[in-house]
């Protein structure tokens, strides 16, 4: 077994990993359990009120009854205990998706309701993420707001990044402004791993609607020791067993 298969699923394919880079249209279209699909269904739902409580026109009647069905819904979960995200992710690789980790994103998760979410995917040597954002990312009128094209900028990097071969977290990110980017649209940013020179690995990217260039990205990013990841988690879990 190789250094790198002696890692935990978790350290081998977290975000930017040079095996989850290559396994990232595989592991996309993973079929859900029964589990993470009401995960995802109960996400979209509540997604979606986010997005039309930005502009909801209702009476103050309206308004309160929502609440109470919100403070119900609350209350409910409130009644189950909270688990790592970790701890989620294990579960997900035993059962034969280790997507599951990445259902928490707040730029990809399915299960994160804060996510728009953006969709990955490998297309020869570069990382492709599209995403239509709802009204709850409105910066400038009928605009995205430009931290979240930030953001999301820093996810599809951090997957460029990875094709190098060696992960690295977020140095540096530049973002170029260059034309408004639409809400309630489809979008394409796309990443391309430019060079590696020691520890520094060096990305761009574009922000695409249709044909109009939307916005320009650079980002730097520096290798990390996936197995200090490894002992992280590791004793994460120890403290987790000497307190139960």
């Amino acid at each position: 077994m190789s250094e790198a298969e002696e890692l935990p699923l978790v350290a081998r394919l977290s975000p930017g990993s040079p095996e989850w880079a290559a396994r990232l249209n595989e592991l996309r279209d993973l079929k859900p359990t029964p589990r993470r699909a009401a995960v995802f269904r109960l996400a979209a739902a509540v997604r979606e009120i986010i997005d039309r409580m930005v502009h909801v026109d209702a009476t103050v009647e309206e308004i309160e009854d929502a609440a109470l069905l919100a403070e119900q819904l609350r209350d409910l979960l409130r009644t189950h205990g909270a688990r790592s995200i970790y701890e989620s992710f294990a579960e997900a690789a035993n059962a034969g998706e280790p997507m599951g980790f990445f259902d928490h994103s707040p730029i990809l998760g399915q299960a994160n309701p804060l996510a728009p979410p953006v969709t990955l995917s490998r297309e020869d040597d570069r990382i492709v993420g599209r995403v239509t954002f709802g009204a709850a990312y409105e910066g400038p009128p009928g605009c995205v707001h430009g931290g979240y094209i930030a953001a999301a900028f820093d996810e599809v990097l951090g997957a460029a990044q990875s094709l190098g071969g060696d992960p690295g977290m977020t140095g540096r990110l530049t973002i170029h402004y260059r034309s408004p980017t639409p809400l309630h649209e489809e979008v394409r940013f796309e990443g391309l791993l430019e060079s590696v020179r020691g520890r520094k690995i060096l990305t761009k990217g574009t922000l695409h609607h249709g044909d109009r260039l939307c916005a320009e990205a650079e980002g730097l990013f520096v290798t990390v020791n996936m197995e200090r990841f490894a002992e992280m988690l590791r004793a994460k879990e120890e403290r987790a067993a000497g307190s139960g």
